[in-house]
């Protein structure tokens, strides 16, 4: 509390008096709290604390003097302002006012929106440039925390390198050649979630110059099958295609025969990006296909026959390679069901704690994944007597 005195002296002998003091209560107000940071689509609540000889109820306002908007509530009172499945729109600064008798008093709370990033590309593409010219791309994304941006080309993990300005990312060729045709991603990433947009980059070609397609630019396929992937190019004299795979020679069972490249029975080893060339006179020109190859699963036992004695604890471990995820069941063969206690596992795992000799037989996992299934088998003998314990 404040206290405003005035003191009037008169002076005479031993003489002094008071002739006015008068006490004035200041009120305070504020907001609680006074910061506040939700993610889009939480709800969140400011009070506003006022003194007890406010003459007027409070008063809610944007600080930018923009209206609130219809997911911000008043409660009873006027004292609580809420806003309800916030978004990025909501950020901002929130006042509440009230009338004194020392005059009108205010207080502001703070709010920050987080949201996942939303991009836009400049321009928007597809893109058609002709061969030699200079072409770039700006990517511009909004999202809290700032998001951070990054291009890759379609079907390669490989970042690019990019140049920033003005809070954009830029993706630039000075001189465009055939090669460069594709796909092109930029991703806007902050904690909030990632998001990204592509853009497509056709060159046109001089008089004659090749210009190369494929009839795939990405292709998954099982372990063991025949692949083939044909290559188209124009251009004046005929291009010659040639096929050649990023960082690794092609797989020795190939072909190639009118610009069609054959995979005979492939591994998972043969996994990549292919790459087809056009070359004649007048340059050339690349494609791609993006190729990989997944595997059912081969499961096995271990062990595969075990002996053990009444008491015994018996450990069965299903291991398989293949394309995951793969499910590991275990069964009895000729048996409705598994013995009495018997545990498994996820991971392939079976346990008896304690063996009886009817738990004798063979068992049976099975693994299985989105291609196909494969049996594993092991055989069980027990017998003998208990061991004491």
């Amino acid at each position: 509390m404040c206290q405003i005195c005035k003191l009037t002296s008169t002076f005479g002998p031993c003489l002094t008096r008071i002739s006015a003091c008068t006490v004035v209560s200041q009120p305070g107000i504020s907001v609680e709290p006074r910061a506040a940071t939700v993610r889009q689509g939480e709800s969140v609540s400011f009070r506003c604390q006022v003194g007890s000889d406010a003459a007027e109820p409070v008063e809610w306002k944007r600080t930018n003097n923009q209206a609130l908007q219809d997911n911000v509530k008043i409660g009873p009172g006027g004292s609580v302002l809420t806003i309800t499945n916030a978004r990025p729109g909501n950020q901002g600064q929130y006042r509440c006012t009230v009338q004194t008798a020392a005059g009108r008093k205010s207080a502001t709370a703070a709010l920050n929106v987080k949201f996942a990033p939303k991009v836009r590309l400049t321009p928007a593409g597809p893109l058609r440039v002709r061969m030699g010219d200079p072409v770039s791309v700006e990517c511009r994304a909004a999202g809290r925390p700032r998001p951070k941006m990054t291009w890759k080309r379609q079907g390669s993990t490989l970042q690019l390198v990019t140049k920033e300005a003005n809070d954009a990312n830029i993706i630039q060729w000075p001189v465009v050649h055939p090669e460069d045709a594709g796909v092109y991603i930029c991703q806007a990433e902050n904690s909030e979630g990632m998001t990204e947009i592509k853009v497509e980059l056709f060159v046109e070609g001089g008089p004659g110059a090749p210009v190369a397609s494929v009839s795939a630019t990405e292709m998954t396929v099982v372990e063991g099958h025949t692949v083939m992937m044909a290559c188209q190019a124009s251009g004046s004299p005929p291009p010659v295609i040639t096929w050649s795979k990023l960082r690794a020679p092609l797989p020795w069972k190939h072909t190639v025969d009118n610009g069609v490249l054959t995979l005979t029975g492939v591994g998972r080893q043969d996994s990549g990006q292919y790459i087809c060339n056009a070359t004649n006179e007048h340059g050339y020109s690349e494609a791609y296909t993006q190729m990989e190859v997944e595997s059912p699963p081969y499961a096995t036992s271990l062990p595969d026959q075990v002996k053990l004695r009444p008491g015994d604890a018996l450990v069965l471990q299903c291991l398989a390679h293949g394309s995951h995820p793969i499910q590991f069941e275990w069964s009895r063969v000729g048996r409705p069901s598994l013995p009495a206690g018997t545990e498994t596992t996820k991971a392939g795992k079976l346990m008896i704690a304690r063996l009886r000799t009817s738990d004798s037989g063979t068992y049976k996992c099975v693994a299985t994944n989105h291609i196909g299934t494969s049996e594993a088998l092991a055989k069980v003998v027990v017998r003998g007597e208990a061991v004491a314990v």
